[in-house]
């Protein structure tokens, strides 16, 4: 494929060109216009600041950004570059500091990500120094708008982004409220490697067509399957999505043997079936809630299992999972067990998940030589809608629709 070569986009969601998953610019201009754009991007947890001076390292895009909780109890975040000469201000992923100070020249920052100081500002023995008329007030790295729901912090470059609550839309908050209902506490945590385009893993998540067909264990133990209960959401903007189903025993039937697929067999067992008992915690029969946000954020409640996932581009061919692991401050002993054993569910090495970090590098490879071509993403038609069905890929044509929106694509 020639770099630089536009981008042909069909005129329906139904299509996605294989190009925009490995095309440099493409990536290039993402960073502006959605990372740097008007969109709102997962930081961390409010939990994770819990005193003043407490911070996290994170990114936005491929942007490294610090996120701080200052004396007044607010939390801060502001671009991780010195002002200097753009040396990362703070080096460690987490810790709590009076001020951030940069170990190549020593210019210091507050919390709010002011410049405070700078090493021999006046010179050395009245030679050399910064010139008089240099305000440390004008220079800075650039700082974010913040925004907090639900013990989530968001952060977003743009002054124009629509509050977080619009930017979510009511159906969407109505679900993060249904997990995230009271005061979580961080049980483990991970970085996980992709070796794909990070647009694959927003259409991974979003796509519950492939859970039960993908995932052997989903369908063996009767997590997930299409003929159960469940639906999809998907709000207004098509970005934000949310997938959910309800364990029915009575949804066991014929339709996965009869078609011969690989997630239907009856010969696999656990050996310690406790790793499938949990307890009912929301009492409305959901037993499995994949949630996201444009661009790169994931809530789930598998069973008992609750996760934060952030997904960061890391190149045009590559990309980066956090992984942070949730229970409640408040949970018993045997709770917090029973959460434990099941986030064996998830991740790189899941019961489930497992799939998921590898099948994004098949789609990454198997498209090398088919440039000019294009996804087909056409089950359930070619619309954005919220339905009762899951054999749909409706949420996937519903982060296309927002991607397309914020890079500006008009045909």
């Amino acid at each position: 494929m020639q770099e630089n070569k536009p981008i042909r986009w069909p005129e329906n969601l139904s299509r996605v060109p294989y190009s925009v998953y490995a095309d440099k610019q493409v990536r290039a201009t993402e960073e502006s216009h959605i990372f740097q754009g008007d969109t709102w991007n997962y930081l961390c947890l409010d939990v994770e600041l819990d005193e003043p001076g407490k911070y996290r390292t994170t990114f936005i895009g491929e942007t490294p950004v610090v996120v701080v909780r200052d004396n007044d109890g607010e939390v801060y975040a502001f671009e991780n570059r010195c002002a200097h000469r753009g040396a990362l201000i703070a080096l460690e992923k987490s810790g709590q500091v009076e001020n951030f100070q940069c170990v190549y020249h020593a210019w210091t920052y507050n919390r709010q990500g002011d410049l405070t100081g700078i090493a021999f500002e006046k010179g050395v023995r009245g030679q050399g120094g910064m010139p008089e008329h240099f305000c440390k007030s004008d220079h800075g790295p650039r700082k974010l708008r913040v925004a907090v729901f639900c013990g989530l912090v968001f952060g977003s470059f743009s002054d124009d982004v629509q509050p977080i609550e619009e930017y979510l839309g009511p159906e969407i908050c109505e679900r993060i409220e249904r997990v995230l209902h009271k005061p979580v506490k961080v049980i483990g945590r991970f970085t996980q490697a992709l070796p794909n385009d990070w647009k694959l893993y927003c259409e991974n998540v979003r796509d519950s067509y492939h859970a039960s067909l993908l995932h052997m264990f989903f369908t063996t133990f009767e997590i997930n399957r299409l003929s159960q209960k469940g639906g999809v959401i998907v709000d207004e903007s098509g970005g934000n999505h949310v997938s959910f189903s309800m364990i029915d025993p009575a949804a066991k039937d014929a339709s996965y043997k009869e078609q011969g697929l690989r997630s239907d067999h009856d010969r696999y067992r656990l050996k310690d079936t406790s790793l499938l008992a949990g307890f009912d915690e929301w009492h409305d029969g959901i037993s499995l809630q994949i949630l996201s946000v444009f661009p790169g954020f994931v809530l789930q409640q598998i069973q008992n299992c609750l996760a934060v996932r952030q997904l960061l581009p890391k190149g045009h061919d590559r990309s980066e999972l956090n992984w942070v692991y949730l229970g409640f401050e408040d949970d018993t002993p045997e709770q917090l067990k029973v959460r434990l054993k099941q986030s064996n569910l998830v991740g790189p090495a899941g019961f489930i998940s497992m799939e998921d970090g590898a099948v994004g590098g098949f789609v990454q490879r198997g498209i090398a030589g088919a440039q000019d071509m294009q996804a087909i993403v056409e089950m359930g038609g070619d619309m954005v809608a919220t339905g009762e069905g899951r054999a749909t890929e409706t949420s996937v044509r519903g982060f296309w629709k927002a991607y397309r929106q914020h890079m500006g694509v008009t045909e």
